[in-house]
């Protein structure tokens, strides 16, 4: 997972401790880190599924803003309250209509929280202004919110980022115009406001892999090339307190859009970025910055994730159960992708609610198949961007890019499987059934599928076409157990322990997918851990991070 050892990096027996503290620390089991504060970890991670990663970046950043002004009011930071407002306001201008004329030229749709994101980042690495630089400050500023939203559209490769946009403006602005960043967030009175916010970020977005692998080398690196004579305690403690280390990690290297889309990748991303972020690095006169480093770390990214984002024109939608909606698309490109992987989904629907108007989803389709198809389970209350979706006709389209996911098929074909899957949280397992029955390759799998009622359960013909050509075994259970139909021969009630060691004879010889809704997934997890299944047996494809 991460190197077991550092030998180039580490030169005294303390750093290797610190090192190896970093180790056993990402070794630790998420469930014991769960377990000391069960009832607030799930308290938090529900507030979390109710917001998408992006309203929660915003929020995030516009907290930490906040605490900057409340602070620098009290003279704990070395600005004027005014100052950091009047900076920020010109970048959220700039941004703002810059990003606007792009869309206008480029014709496509706008994603107005990523302007307002992109722009309170550079705010927290910008410092504001002295009271006689009001106006030496402006070029900076305005360079840095126009590069910034060129990078998103100028810099994009098939439709896609190359490097984030915020490192990018201050790298050029820094070049042509001699004005750097500062990084003026990474301070000891920030710090604490910073951890609690990433911290957020990075649980809901499943980033730890990538955020810890930084971290490592980060440090590794910053060790080995320090010549200081302070101490490995007083360089780390200069390293969390004087340097923006803990933003960039949390908070900008986790960024989705220009983030490997599968596990070691991302690791060896984080590495990278992690190995250039030491300051004292330098080829001749040009030293290491943040922006630097995490530029570089996207062009290793950028060749590690798919290469394209796909217009998507709808060719037909309708009803596959109560609640539930298909949405079949013909692509502009073929698209490639693992059966179970995901898409991040761009509707430039007018007037987004709190959720945004970017959403992930699941792919439903197989890529033996040539549309696009997406399942969607529809509710009273439902999103401004379900709406919209809802109100598309034949022949519109919608954005999608960024495929990614490790809830694919095991390379080896004799592994024994166990789908579990709650409501809408299917689709993947469509995706994977429908890709073997496509290619004839029949593998030992045991499908339980949960929902409220009969009506709504979608794809049966797949289903019944799997159990006769690959042999898959189905097993349906419904939970409203007033109305179930008096023909039901099915499964009653939740996914519970009895269940799975009924269907399953051979329960403790199984790998286990499940998806659902984040109380489902959670709760069959804990299931199957008291049931004896290890956690690298247990693979979960809930949305908590791309709610």
């Amino acid at each position: 997972m991460y190197p077991r050892k550092h030998p180039q990096a580490i030169h005294s027996n303390e750093s290797t401790r610190t090192v190896k503290v970093l180790q056993d620390f990402y070794a630790f089991p998420r469930k014991h880190l769960q377990s000391l504060m069960p009832d607030k970890m799930k308290s938090i991670d529900k507030y979390l599924n109710r917001i998408t990663m992006y309203k929660l970046v915003l929020y995030v950043l516009v907290a930490l803003l906040l605490v900057a002004i409340i602070l620098s009011v009290f003279g704990k930071l070395p600005f004027n309250p005014l100052a950091l407002v009047y900076s920020t306001a010109i970048l959220l201008i700039v941004s703002w209509i810059t990003n606007g004329l792009f869309v206008k030229v480029f014709k496509t749709h706008a994603n107005v929280e990523s302007v307002y994101i992109t722009a309170l980042i550079l705010a927290l690495i910008i410092s504001p202004p002295a009271t006689h630089e009001y106006i030496a400050i402006l070029p900076m500023l305005i360079w840095s919110g126009i590069w910034s939203m060129a990078a998103k559209f100028v810099l994009a490769i098939y439709n896609k980022h190359v490097f984030n946009p915020a490192a990018f403006a201050v790298a050029l602005t820094a070049l042509t115009i001699g004005a750097s960043a500062t990084w003026w967030v990474g301070t000891l009175y920030m710090l604490p406001f910073v951890l609690v916010g990433g911290l957020m970020v990075t649980r809901k977005i499943h980033r730890f892999d990538l955020v810890i692998g930084f971290i490592v080398a980060a440090i590794a690196m910053i060790l080995f090339t320090s010549n200081s004579m302070t101490g490995i305690g007083s360089i780390l403690r200069t390293v969390f307190i004087n340097t923006p280390i803990v933003f960039f990690a949390l908070i900008m290297l986790t960024e989705p859009l220009t983030t490997p889309p599968t596990k070691w990748r991302r690791v060896a991303y984080g590495v990278l970025t992690g190995l250039l972020f030491a300051p004292a690095l330098h080829i001749g006169s040009l030293y290491t910055t943040p922006e630097l480093a995490l530029l570089g770390g996207n062009i290793l990214s950028f060749f590690l994730s798919p290469m394209r984002k796909y217009i998507l024109t709808l060719k037909s939608s309708g009803e596959i159960a109560k609640g539930t909606g298909e949405f079949i698309f013909v692509p502009d490109h073929p698209v490639r992708f693992k059966p179970g992987q995901y898409f991040e989904w761009t509707l430039g629907h007018v007037r987004p609610d709190s959720r945004g108007n970017r959403r992930y989803f699941t792919i439903a389709s197989s890529p033996t198949e040539p549309e696009v198809r997406l399942g969607v389970k529809f509710f009273p209350e439902s999103s401004t961007f379900k709406k919209g979706l809802a109100l598309l006709e034949t022949g519109d389209t919608i954005m999608a890019g960024g495929i990614a996911g490790d809830f694919t098929l095991p390379r080896n074909k004799k592994q024994k499987l166990v789908f579990i899957a709650g409501g809408i949280g299917v689709t993947p397992f469509r995706s994977m059934i429908k890709y073997l029955v496509d290619r004839g390759e029949k593998r030992d799998i045991t499908l339980i599928y949960c929902n409220n009622t009969f009506d709504e359960i979608a794809y049966a013909d797949i289903w019944t076409e799997a159990e006769s050509k690959i042999g898959l075994k189905l097993f349906c259970t419904l939970t409203d157990l007033v109305n179930i139909p008096t023909t039901w021969t099915g499964e009653r009630g939740q996914v519970n322990a009895a269940m799975i060691t009924t269907v399953v004879p051979d329960f403790k010889d199984r790998t286990y997918y499940i998806s659902g809704p984040h109380g489902m997934v959670t709760g069959c997890n804990e299931t199957l851990h008291r049931l004896g299944i290890p956690s690298k047996r247990i693979k979960t494809d809930y949305f908590p991070g791309f709610a």
